[in-house]
């Protein structure tokens, strides 16, 4: 007896489930976002002390990019039981872990307090961190997915994706308040604790209201069918990851591609900017604060407009709009940068989120749509966090580098736009995934191999 097609679900629901994964992926990317912040801002000084401010800096960002070595840990531990056990479980471990190491990293002493043993317990709170976050994002995008109807199913996604730049202007939005209403040393002292530690109320407030949406009927339709291939004596997969790479690397390659411009331009734009400004240009911390604010409300704003433009072109050309336009805005990024004004700064980093947005707005349906159920959580978050090694996590100790090296933006430029040019391949290269159906529980592979449940 085959296992019935799971039924839509009913347009309240689907809010609430939109309104549960966006919070949560908000307070997830508060937490992560907070730490690059105060990396760029504090941790230098207060963790990397006996360095020159460059080289703390360095140090520092190379802290923040351990928290992108443990997301593809992430991607392959959640994935695996989010893929056997369901979404929704795993979001809620992923929300615990998150916000336990961001509220921890709030009452840690620093390097005049313990000495060396501050930067080491930093850096295993934020290994914490990225692991929490390389099994959230899959989880979060795939509940909407799996619960949305296909004709809108890029706009619904997309709005997960809003989490990020919420994340971004919450994390920043507090940041700016305590630095206009602290002075530097105050802010040194303990300011800088305050919002790491708002993270515990934030995540009681998350967990409320993950707890109370469902699990994906797409998930459970699969998973019913997949015991009833396994009851009839039909050869399962018992591993989601080994029938990942047996049936869709080309899949995961392509998500791995897509993923470059749109994550080392992201980091650069909103994390290195912080230390550009301040360090070369002689603008305040107070307005680079400020534009990367007003930039994310704005990247916030625009991209259901570009899940929902997905919709209507596809998931490629939205995508390529993006990867080409952040490829081009590089140069004249940093020429409005460079003028030393707030109007110039904010333009810059303004049009720049605008332009990624086109890129990560169609990315959670698109990276969602190219890969079975049953697999669908280890697929979509090996494709995207995998890349993140590679791409966002050493983006700002790369430019910090080549500003150190160089003492232009130029190097920095030209590191974008390979980035991009490279996306551009990835994504002529993908099939268009748009009117694929996510709940079709058959388990889209090759003829002779059968995906379940297994033991």
């Amino acid at each position: 007896m085959a296992a019935a097609t799971p039924s839509p679900t009913p347009p309240g629901s689907l809010k609430r489930i939109v309104a549960a994964s966006l919070i949560g992926t908000t307070i997830e990317w508060y937490d992560f976002f907070l730490y690059g912040s105060a990396a760029a801002l504090v941790f230098n000084k207060l963790f990397f002390p006996e360095s020159d401010p460059l080289v703390g800096t360095l140090l520092s960002f190379l802290t923040y990019a351990v928290g992108f070595a443990a997301r593809p840990l992430g991607a392959l531990v959640f994935g695996h039981y989010g893929d056997r056990l369901g979404r929704k479980k795993l979001l809620v471990l992923s929300l615990l872990l998150m916000g336990g190491a961001t509220f921890a990293i709030g009452l840690l002493p620093t390097h005049a307090t313990v000495g060396s043993a501050a930067p080491v317990l930093l850096t295993v709170l934020r290994l914490v961190q990225g692991f929490a976050l390389g099994g959230e994002w899959g989880g979060a995008v795939l509940l909407v997915s799996e619960h949305g109807d296909a004709k809108r199913r890029g706009f619904w996604a997309s709005w997960p994706q809003t989490g990020a730049p919420a994340g971004q202007l919450l994390a920043t939005g507090v940041l700016s308040a305590l630095t206009a209403l602290l002075s530097d040393a105050s802010f040194a002292s303990w300011g800088w604790r305050v919002p790491f530690l708002l993270s515990g109320v934030l995540v009681i407030v998350g967990l409320w209201i993950r707890l109370s949406v469902d699990e994906s009927p797409v998930f459970k339709a699969a998973l019913a069918a997949a015991e009833e291939r396994k009851a009839a004596g039909a050869q399962v997969e018992k591993m989601p990851l080994v029938a990942v790479l047996r049936h869709h690397w080309r899949d995961v390659l392509v998500a791995m591609g897509a993923r470059m411009a749109e994550n080392i331009s992201y980091y650069v734009i909103t994390a290195f900017i912080l230390v550009y400004a301040t360090t070369e240009v002689g603008l305040s911390k107070q307005t680079a604060l400020n534009a990367v604010l007003i930039g994310s409300a704005v990247h916030f704003a625009v991209i259901p407009l570009w899940g929902a433009l997905s919709d209507r072109l596809g998931r490629r050309p939205v995508y390529l709009i993006g990867a080409v336009g952040v490829g081009a805005w590089m140069f004249p990024f940093f020429l409005l940068i460079d003028r030393g004004t707030f109007g110039s700064l904010l333009l810059a980093v303004t049009v720049g989120l605008v332009l990624h947005g086109a890129m990560y707005a169609p990315q959670a349906a698109f990276f969602s749509e190219m890969f079975a159920t049953r697999m669908r959580y280890s697929g979509a978050s090996i494709g995207a966090q995998f890349s993140s090694v590679a791409a966002g996590a050493p983006a700002p100790l790369i430019a910090t580098a080549l500003l150190a090296d160089y003492g232009d933006s130029t190097p920095i430029a030209l590191y974008v736009i390979a980035a991009a040019l490279l996306t551009v391949v990835a994504i002529a290269c993908a099939r268009e995934t748009r009117d694929s159906d996510l709940g079709d529980v058959e388990e889209r592979t090759s003829p002779d191999a059968k995906v379940g449940a297994g033991a």
